[in-house]
């Protein structure tokens, strides 16, 4: 089955109504120009300022011989310094590389080698840990004789903020100093030297399994996707927007940064996501956007304290997973008031968009699908209608390909331009998209092919039921059966008991965990996805 999305979409026809990202930067800041851009703690910066901050970054890349086409890492959480960093950067015509916050020294070397990135922007602690310290553990012995031995390629390492740098790194402020020398007219006749095809960065996978690769998505994917993102969402001008995603995810920088940027909406970044952190920025900062993936929404919901904050500024959410309780949409709108909960599917092979619902969608198709392929999309299912099979995607948002990985390029792309995106997934007779599983996740009962998100999905509507995760594990008798790892919430007592014999009420008794292991809280990494491999490595012991 096959759905091609026919539907206009303002700005978005054919493609965006910027080229390239400097171009969206400097718009922003002459359209925007009063308009708070950034709200950092008491640091506010409006978006004629962000411009300039932006500007004099990409004059200091300049000056540290960053050329067009050179990859150029950040490493640091949500943070006003990651922003001009990555914009500057891109501005400067280098193609970013978002490192993720909770890699090790090791991990952020791997990639800034196979990425053979020329500058990185590093943070100095981030949650007790120094990244400086372990990247330079990481990389004490190699050819090179920059200021990371092991990555020859690097030329240039910056901290961040005003945090201590050895003497063989920059700091912040000694780098912006570097590119005072450089005119603003150098700087644009650079971003003017960008194409709309050029790359803008490169987002490597989650790694949660195998090694991670880093898919090449160009100025013009990226621009045009996220003017679609904000359309259908909804958003718009003076809107404040918190954004707890992960900057070097792409819901983080794109669906945050970028989709900011085109409607001159207020960020609000939130480098760890906390609970409390969250509801008192919602009233504190009159926040009216609100997306992040499902774990986040119902902490807020649940949280005891909830009622103290003032959350009647929030009008958009939208979220994005395999399992979105039905129970969660109806609470959203039913107890916080809040117009629009949407849900999307993506990936960062397709820019970070397929799919996503539209604004007057029903409640039970936001919960249970991903919503309809967006414009300028195909997306198929290689199985019979109405059945699960592998989810393809065709269109403007499919990468390049992985960053010089041909052998990984042939295996994900088809020679006819479809995306196998490892995903199992239903079509509707409405196109509407739902994703059932990863076909990794995948596990046979008794020759029954059992999906872990579909038992997901129905295991919590249970009400003594918070979070959830289910995996296969060996079985003499059926070969493999579910265990689920379960999250109570507060105030049951739930026994393991209690949640089989429900999910036999409630589901094929194929599908029925026949173990439960009850746990405070589900592993997940900082994309919020819930780390499989972990749980299955528990259930192994």
């Amino acid at each position: 089955m096959q759905f091609d999305a026919q539907d206009h979409v303002t700005g978005a026809p054919g493609r965006a109504r910027w080229a390239t990202v400097p171009e969206l930067v400097r718009h922003a800041a002459e359209r925007y120009g009063a308009r708070e851009a950034v709200v950092e703690g008491r640091t506010r910066v409006t978006y004629a300022g962000l411009g300039e901050r932006v500007e004099r970054a990409a004059a200091a890349c300049l000056a540290r011989g960053v050329r067009r086409g050179d990859r150029v890492a950040v490493w640091a959480p949500n943070t006003l310094d990651w922003i001009v960093s990555a914009l500057g950067a891109v501005t400067a015509g280098a193609v970013l590389v978002p490192l993720n916050t909770r890699f090790k020294g090791a991990e952020a070397a791997q990639v800034l080698a196979r990425s053979r990135a020329r500058l990185l922007f590093v943070t100095g602690t981030f949650l007790g840990t120094s990244y400086v310290a372990s990247l330079r553990r990481a990389t004490s012995e190699g050819p090179g004789d920059g200021p990371l031995p092991g990555l020859p390629h690097l030329a240039d390492v910056v901290v961040l903020s005003d945090d201590a740098a050895p003497a063989t790194f920059l700091t912040w402020k000694d780098f912006l100093a570097a590119g005072e020398e450089v005119s603003g007219e150098t700087v644009r006749a650079r971003a003017a030297e960008i194409q709309d095809r050029d790359p803008s960065d490169i987002v490597y996978t989650s790694g949660t399994t195998g090694r991670p690769k880093g898919a090449v998505i160009t100025h013009a994917q990226t621009l045009r996707a996220y003017d679609i993102w904000a359309d259908l969402a909804g958003l718009r001008e003076g809107d404040r927007y918190l954004i707890v995603n992960p900057f070097f995810h792409t819901f983080g920088y794109k669906a945050g940064i970028i989709a900011c940027l085109t409607r001159g909406a207020t960020m609000v970044p939130q480098p760890v996501f906390n609970v409390d952190t969250v509801l008192a920025n919602i009233a504190a900062e009159r926040i009216s956007v609100l997306p992040g993936p499902p774990t986040l929404h119902q902490s807020l919901l649940d949280h005891p304290a909830r009622g103290a904050h003032d959350l009647t500024a929030l009008r958009l959410v939208v979220t994005g997973a395999a399992v979105v309780p039905l129970r969660l949409v109806e609470r959203l709108r039913s107890e916080l008031h809040i117009a629009t909960v949407l849900t999307a599917y993506g990936l960062s092979e397709a820019s970070g968009i397929v799919s996503m619902c539209r604004r007057d969608d029903a409640p039970d198709t936001v919960a249970a699908t991903s919503g309809r392929a967006i414009p300028g999309t195909e997306v198929r299912v290689d199985a019979a209608p109405g059945a699960p099979g592998e989810v393809l995607v065709r269109g403007f948002n499919v990468m390049r390909g992985y960053f010089e990985d041909p052998d990984a390029t042939a295996a994900a792309l088809t020679p006819d331009g479809w995306l196998r995106t490892g995903d199992v997934g239903v079509l509707d007779a409405a196109g509407n998209l739902r994703i059932t599983d990863r076909i990794k996740d995948m596990f046979i009962v008794g020759g029954f092919n059992a999906y872990p998100a579909e038992i997901e999905r129905v295991l919590g509507l249970h009400p003594g039921i918070a979070d959830v995760a289910v995996v296969g594990v060996p079985d003499p008798r059926l070969g493999e059966v579910g265990r689920a790892y379960v999250v109570r919430r507060p105030r049951t007592s739930l026994t393991g008991d209690d949640v089989i014999a429900w999910a036999r009420r409630e589901m094929a008794n194929y599908k029925v965990p026949r173990e439960v292991e009850f746990v405070p809280e589900l592993p997940r990494n900082a994309s919020g996805k819930v780390l499989k491999g972990e749980l299955r490595g528990r259930a192994g012991r």
